[in-house]
């Protein structure tokens, strides 16, 4: 999980001992009201300050590790996609045994590679490659974004992935969009993951731009097959909006993603 667990859960329990002992145990003569009341705020604090520390050190260890600080991937919207990856694993949503995370950062340019498939647990990049956006969304940069049926735009937010099937592009994979105000009608819309001619290098050199889709996120022909089987059924596939965009969701809370991630790195009993 960590290649150095043992250092890293060292550094962890020193934070801790360090927490607790600004909070101090509180006791009857410290806290005549209430101190067992007490005790325990200073224990759910000092806990959620470790919780915290161990994230923000997993997340800097698994963006330095998997090599992304060279890949154009910056380290904030790769931390937003954590967030959300072990926000949908607290509801329920995905499976801690899926360790496979999508990124899409729709904020750089077409042109460039701007999907990640990474293995969080391993920490490791599977995948670095082009991916297109709507039509609509934008010509080298997308720049609009849609729920809505016909737009012929791109969607952002998290994503979980489903079945395949072969349908006019190959293998495809559909997908579950989570979130009501940006991506719900996903499924209804026919947005899915498959490869396409039009997403590759030689289209850029002649058109200065990737080539766009109807919403979908489509693959280079070379590679979408692979993608498509290590990330589906029940993965999370997160597409960033550029900043301009009023994008928010609950699931980028940190303080449910810190339960999950606690639990799932056996952080929990420290």
């Amino acid at each position: 999980m960590f290649t150095t667990r043992t250092a890293f859960t060292g550094l962890l329990l020193t934070t801790l001992t360090l927490l607790l002992s600004f909070t101090g145990p509180s006791t009857a003569a410290d806290n005549p009201g209430n101190p067992a009341k007490l005790t325990l705020a200073a224990n759910a604090a000092a806990r959620k300050a470790f919780y915290t520390a161990a994230f923000e050190q997993h997340a800097l260890l698994t963006y330095t590790q998997s090599g992304l600080t060279t890949s154009g991937l910056s380290f904030p919207v790769f931390r937003e996609a954590l967030v959300g990856y072990y926000n949908l694993q607290q509801r329920g949503l995905a499976s801690a045994g899926k360790s496979l995370l999508t990124v899409i950062d729709f904020s750089r340019s077409s042109r460039l590679k701007r999907l990640w498939v990474l293995d969080v647990k391993k920490q490791k990049v599977l995948f670095h490659t082009l991916v297109a956006h709507g039509k609509n969304t934008g010509e080298e940069f997308a720049t609009a974004f849609s729920n809505v049926n016909g737009s012929e735009q791109s969607s952002i937010g998290f994503y979980l992935t489903g079945n395949t099937y072969t349908g006019k592009h190959g293998l495809s994979l559909k997908l579950q969009g989570l979130e009501t105000r940006y991506n719900s009608n996903a499924a209804s819309r026919a947005v899915v993951v498959h490869g396409a001619e039009y997403v590759c290098e030689e289209f850029v050199r002649q058109h200065g731009r990737l080539g766009r889709s109807q919403g979908c996120p489509a693959l280079p022909t070379d590679q979408a097959s692979a993608i498509i089987r290590a990330i589906k059924g029940g993965s999370v596939i997160y597409a960033h909006a550029p900043a301009r965009i009023n994008y928010t969701s609950s699931f980028l809370q940190l303080d449910p993603a810190l339960t999950a991630f606690a639990r799932t790195q056996g952080l929990a009993s420290l």
